[in-house]
């Protein structure tokens, strides 16, 4: 199974696609998808919205997860956050592919194993657990770890249907 992991953002918007095998999980390819902060709210949304379709196109999913909206201590910047995840999850869903949703403190403990770890910890374990991988960045590697913990949670969820 093929898993798309996405970590909104307006400005960067972390991927990371996975393959899983059961518990074994391989690298597939991770990226960022970017817009141009001078460009209206509106043409961002857009420009990402046509950024995802294309790489679903290119890619071809069977899942997706995202990372559930934390809120900032700016309330305009977790609005825009907010809106950049409700159009990731949207063209997602367009596609026909089922979107996982998990919080952030979730994800983390999936992977580090501890719900408070910090972003280099995060990257560090997503190295790990993804040998040869080359991320691109903090967001490509959240992305990646969005993945994995869906890919648990799938799996989980298989062997007790078992």
């Amino acid at each position: 199974m093929r898993i798309l992991g996405l970590d909104p953002g307006l400005g960067t918007t972390g991927w990371g696609l996975i393959e899983a095998d059961g518990n074994r999980l391989r690298h597939l390819a991770n990226g960022q998808l970017k817009t141009d902060s001078a460009a209206a709210l509106p043409t961002r949304l857009a420009h990402l919205a046509n950024e995802l379709e294309a790489l679903l196109a290119d890619h071809r999913p069977d899942s997706a997860a995202v990372e559930e909206v934390f809120v900032n201590k700016n309330p305009q910047s977790t609005l825009k956050l907010g809106q950049a995840r409700g159009v990731v999850i949207m063209t997602a869903a367009r596609a026909g592919i089922e979107v996982g949703d998990y919080a952030a403190r979730l994800v983390k403990k999936a992977v580090v194993g501890n719900g408070n770890a910090e972003k280099v910890q995060v990257h560090a374990m997503v190295a790990r657990l993804l040998p040869g991988a080359r991320i691109v960045g903090p967001d490509a590697a959240d992305a990646l770890a969005v993945a994995i913990t869906h890919a648990h949670h799938l799996a989980t969820a298989r062997a007790l249907r078992s």
